[in-house]
């Protein structure tokens, strides 16, 4: 089968590529339909790593995915043939301790798409454990299926945050996470989220969404906008989403006294941390690590209509031309959010 393979950093190929193995008693085969491009993806294709996750030999990418199961192992009850799903990507090991605990994406031995030495999902077939693999409501598109696994990492930044309902939140940076983030949050009971950015298009595109409000931060502090729309006080949640250092150093500034602050986006290198500003405000820090049993929930939320991603999916690409699409995504064009690619039928 032909797959999009990262053969070294900054070469990729799509050529037959054999993904070994059979479908045990409790997997299901999967013919894949549509893949999101995520930063990871695009990062290791630019860089060849991320921290310590270096690409040393040949690695199809993706791990945004939806598709429909094609066989069902003998002990999987709630899939079968036809099903249409989408797939969470990190598969742990469901005897560690960080599994026991209920936090399985922290869990060292987890293996997760499109991280050396794993392959993904950027091909026509996969095989992939029954148990993080989920049926899509009639109302859920594949191409919004895709878009779960981001949606999670959004979710699970505001489980993190323990939103109180009428929360006022704050989301730095509106890139794809961010945007997921600032969703999640009213989802999850804020009566408004501020989203900050540099990019215009990219605010133009969330502030299209009832209980957004945006602030381009070339024409407006963030915090002489927050300061405005709160009389003063601050925002109860931080959502830092750029991983850019100077947000990280002034993230207090936009915080209420006693409120949160939640660490999703990942800085490149070490940052420096306002440590006395933050304990002036008693502010409690979260951090996120992408996400652990929220994937059921994200699907209800998009099942009901209460989650909309679809204005999210900027283009979807054919497979042919998977390698234009990551060239694409390298660019990083101010009106795109997410990129898709569409297999062959």
């Amino acid at each position: 089968m032909k797959a999009l393979v990262l053969e070294e950093k900054g070469k990729l190929s799509l050529r037959d590529f054999d993904i070994p193995g059979d479908p045990g008693p409790r997997d299901v085969r999967i013919k894949t339909h549509t893949v999101g491009i995520c930063g990871s993806d695009v990062h290791y294709y630019t860089h060849g790593k991320i921290g310590h996750f270096v690409v040393d030999a040949p690695m199809v990418l993706g791990h945004e995915a939806s598709g429909t199961v094609l066989e069902v192992g003998a002990d999987v009850t709630h899939l079968k043939p036809g099903d249409r799903v989408c797939m969470e990507p990190g598969i742990p090991d469901p005897t560690s301790r960080a599994a026991k605990l209920g936090i399985y994406n922290v869990d060292p031995a987890v293996s997760f798409w499109a991280t050396p030495p794993v392959h993904g999902c950027l091909t026509p077939e996969v095989i992939h454990p029954a148990a993080f693999t989920y049926k899509l409501p009639d109302a859920v598109s594949f191409a919004e299926g895709a878009m779960v696994e981001p949606f999670a990492i959004g979710m699970q930044a505001a489980l993190r945050a323990r939103i109180q309902p009428g929360d006022i939140a704050v989301v730095v940076g509106a890139g794809p996470i961010g945007m997921m983030v600032a969703l999640a949050a009213l989802a999850g009971g804020c009566a408004r989220v501020i989203v900050g950015d540099l990019a215009q298009p990219k605010l133009d595109i969330i502030s299209r969404y009832d209980g957004i409000e945006v602030v381009n931060i070339r024409q407006t502090p963030l915090a002489e906008a927050v300061a405005s729309a709160t009389d003063g006080w601050g925002c109860d949640v931080v959502f830092e989403c750029s991983g850019a250092a100077p947000a990280i150093l002034g993230m207090h500034t936009l915080a209420r006294p006693g409120g949160a602050i939640v660490l999703v986006g990942m800085p490149v290198d070490p940052v420096p941390v306002d440590i006395v500003g933050l304990q002036a405000k008693e502010l409690r820090v979260e951090t996120v690590f992408r996400y652990a049993n929220v994937y059921d929930r994200a699907i209800a939320l998009m099942g009901s209509g209460k989650v909309d991603l679809t204005p999210l999916i900027s283009a979807t690409i054919p497979f042919a031309d998977s390698i234009a699409a990551f060239d694409r995504a390298v660019e990083a064009r101010d009106t795109d959010v997410k990129l898709q690619i569409a297999m062959p039928e």
